[in-house]
C-alpha cells in the first residue's frame, strides 16, 4: 500500500481535530474526484512500519479526536490487508480517538458477504470503526454545503449502530 498525503491537525474530514491519512489506489474513478492524483495505487510513499509508527505517535497527541482514513479508496483489497493492522494498532493503542473511514463503496452493496469489496478482513474493519461516510461522488449530486461529504448520495453512517443494529443508522451529521 501507498499513501500520498498525510495531514496533521485537520478539521476537514471529520469532527474535531484529526490526523488525515490519504491512502492511495483507486479503481473507482468518480468524474470530478478531487484526488484524482490518488488513483494511482503507486502514488505518494510506501506504507511501512515506521510510517505506521509516525501515525501512532502523532495521533498520541492530546488535541486529536480521532483519525480519518481516506483516499484513493480505503476498502480496495490491498489496503484493507494493510489497513486492518493499523487499525487494530490505535484500537490497542490510543483507544479513545475515533476512526472515520471514507469508501466510494457503498456499505450496503459492496461491504458485506458477497459485496465485490469484501474480504476477510472487511468485518473487522467495519466493527472498529465508529463512522463510515460511503458513496461514490457524483458530480451532478455535487454539494458543498453538505457535512463532510461532496455529493447528495453519500451518507454518514454511525457504524457502532449499525454494526449494532444490523440496519444502516444514518449519524444525525447528515442534516
Amino acid at each position: 500500500m501507498h499513501v500520498g498525503e498525510i495531514i496533521k491537525v485537520d478539521s476537514a474530514n471529520g469532527v474535531g481535530i484529526r490526523l488525515s491519512v490519504f491512502v492511495s489506489g483507486c479503481t473507482l474513478h468518480c468524474k470530478g474526484c478531487f484526488n484524482a492524483m490518488t488513483w494511482d495505487f503507486n502514488f505518494g510513499h510506501e506504507y511501512t512500519k515506521e510510517m505506521e509508527q509516525e501515525i501512532i505517535d502523532e495521533l498520541k497527541k492530546p488535541y486529536y479526536q480521532g483519525i480519518t482514513i481516506l483516499g484513493g479508496e480505503p476498502f480496495e483489497i490491498s489496503n484493507q490487508e494493510v489497513l486492518v493492522t493499523l487499525i487494530r494498532r490505535i484500537k490497542k493503542e490510543v483507544p479513545d480517538r475515533n476512526i472515520w473511514m471514507y469508501s466510494g463503496f457503498t456499505y450496503d452493496e459492496d461491504l458485506v458477504p458477497g459485496g465485490r469489496r469484501y474480504i476477510s478482513v472487511t468485518d473487522e474493519i467495519l466493527d472498529s470503526i465508529d463512522v463510515l461516510v460511503d458513496g461514490r461522488f457524483i458530480l451532478e449530486k455535487k454539494n458543498f454545503t453538505l457535512n463532510f461529504r461532496g455529493s447528495e448520495n453519500q451518507r454518514i453512517i454511525d457504524m457502532k449502530q449499525t454494526r449494532k443494529t444490523g440496519k444502516v443508522v444514518l449519524s444525525p451529521l447528515n442534516n
